[in-house]
């Protein structure tokens, strides 16, 4: 990694999958029925890559497994998008981060990729509250993401229902994860199809450095 420069971006993470809601994976255990379907997207609020600088760009991943990938029992077969408003630099900076090639939690988080389909650039809508009520994203007539805050008889107004430091976080370890239910959840991208909006979701923070 001798020709990676310093890095560093914080920003929000989300997905929306085919598991029951809380979704297992989030726990380091196997998906519902063993088989799981999402879209994960990851949103920098601000970020430089040596001097380049990467703030409100997005990447989403789009894929499928099947068993506990926590465990080593599979890899992932996935399609990837990045921000078509980035740069040459700027999408070069994007691939080597979100491949694992610059080090930080991604390199070890690649290790689960096996197959990737396709990767393309795209126009990706993003939004999230900042009270954590819902967050979404949208690839027009590609992917659309959405969830809300998960809620409950006994929880409390404006309160979110949340996990500290999960096994199995998307973001690397000692973070937040807020539950919430998949309002919209389909695919048509990457060679993948389905609508599984009622599902599991959660949003996470990420906060890294590199390499």
């Amino acid at each position: 990694m001798a020709d990676i420069p310093q890095w560093w971006m914080r920003g929000d993470w989300f997905d929306v999958c085919r598991c029951n809601v809380p979704c297992p994976c989030e726990f380091a255990r196997p998906p519902t029925d063993n088989h799981c379907e999402f879209v994960m997207v990851y949103h920098i609020r601000e970020g430089c890559y040596g001097e380049i600088r990467l703030d409100d760009f997005s990447v989403l991943f789009v894929g499928q497994f099947d068993g506990n990938v926590w465990a080593g029992e599979t890899k992932i077969t996935l399609g990837l998008s990045i921000d078509e408003r980035a740069d040459d630099a700027q999408r070069e900076a994007l691939m080597r981060v979100f491949s694992g090639q610059a080090g930080g939690f991604m390199a070890n988080f690649a290790e689960v990729f096996g197959e990737v389909r396709e990767i393309e650039y795209a126009p990706i809508a993003f939004a999230v509250a900042d009270d954590l009520a819902y967050w979404r994203a949208e690839i027009p007539g590609k992917v659309k993401a959405s969830a809300e805050a998960l809620t409950g008889p006994t929880t409390p107004a404006g309160a979110r229902v949340q996990l500290l430091n999960p096994p199995g976080s998307e973001t690397g370890p000692g973070q937040i994860a807020t539950w919430g239910t998949a309002t919209e959840n389909l695919v048509n991208a990457h060679g993948f199809h389905w609508n599984w909006a009622g599902r599991s979701s959660k949003h996470i923070p990420f906060d890294w450095t590199g390499p």
